[in-house]
């Protein structure tokens, strides 16, 4: 049986009164939904020999976010990115990686870091290319290198300014340029999630600007990034929110202009104050 033919008008008028108001509905969620995290902390206790360096930290970090953890020397920033990618052990606690507990989390291609900066890259002879090519290892699994690898190479040393240098040793370079490498290295993997640790420190105003620049570009991609920092300095227009540590636990989180840090150590001399006396502190370029 067919249906009744009825006059559609007033139908048709509600329907796309309704797909209005359904699609108004859809873009407000669109805007006040908070992004996925990409990290979570919850409640992260870790420690250095017998110390308590972290004392349950609580930290999220969502896609696309820009987060800076500021303190004075001691106060667990550099430990707190190194629990992350599991150089140090957690004793309480939880840690997530795009969703995933970090002791499941395989998929370390997602995951770019740049460590300390170091004067020396670990006693191996290396070009700058080849120290750069090592960040691919996540992605090629020690197969020879493609055209795609060695463009992606190419392009992370454009990104920091280093691509005439690549035939260069590491050994030549100055403090600046190590870690203009350190960070080309990180970016050769293509992350989506970028940890630095101190990239700033001891670096002069030049590099500085340099890499500043090369995060912004990464920002702009989209990508999310936590950085350990003594003061925002020329990347204070990139940071989202600022998360200040004393003594392993969170002292004030928001906007970078509220972080009132007082007696930061700028003399960082870049080894934890924390680690047991001879410990192996993994920051060289090939590490």
């Amino acid at each position: 049986m067919c249906p009744r033919h009825l006059s559609t008008r007033g139908t048709r008028a509600h329907a796309v009164a309704e797909t209005t108001e359904t699609e108004r509905d859809l873009e407000e969620t669109t805007v006040t939904e908070p992004t996925e995290p990409v990290l979570a902390l919850r409640g992260v206790t870790a420690e250095l020999g017998s110390v308590t360096v972290l004392r349950g930290i609580d930290l999220t970090v969502r896609r696309g976010e820009v987060v800076a953890l500021l303190g004075v020397n001691g106060s667990g920033k550099s430990t707190t990115v190194r629990t992350l990618i599991g150089q140090v052990p957690v004793t309480a606690g939880e840690i997530e990686l795009f969703g995933t507990p970090r002791r499941r989390f395989r998929d370390w291609r997602r995951v770019g870091y740049v460590p300390q900066r170091t004067t020396a890259a670990g006693g191996v002879p290396a070009t700058v290319a080849e120290v750069v090519s090592s960040g691919r290892l996540s992605r090629t699994r020690f197969r020879p290198p493609r055209r795609a690898d060695r463009e992606a190479v190419r392009h992370a040393l454009e990104l920091v300014g280093m691509a005439d240098r690549a035939g260069d040793c590491v050994d030549a370079l100055s403090g600046g340029q190590h870690q203009r490498v350190l960070i080309a290295r990180a970016l050769a993997a293509e992350p989506e999630l970028l940890l630095m640790d101190e990239p700033m420190a001891g670096v002069d105003l030049a590099s500085q600007e340099a890499l500043a620049e090369t995060l912004r570009a990464q920002v702009e991609r989209g990508v999310t990034v936590l950085l350990v920092l003594h003061e925002l300095g020329p990347l204070a227009p990139l940071i989202d929110r600022a998360v200040v540590l004393r003594e392993g636990r969170v002292l004030h989180e928001g906007p970078p202009g509220t972080a009132h840090v007082q007696g930061l150590d700028h003399d960082h001399d870049h080894v934890h104050p924390h680690a047991p006396v001879g410990a192996e502190i993994r920051t060289g370029l090939l590490s």
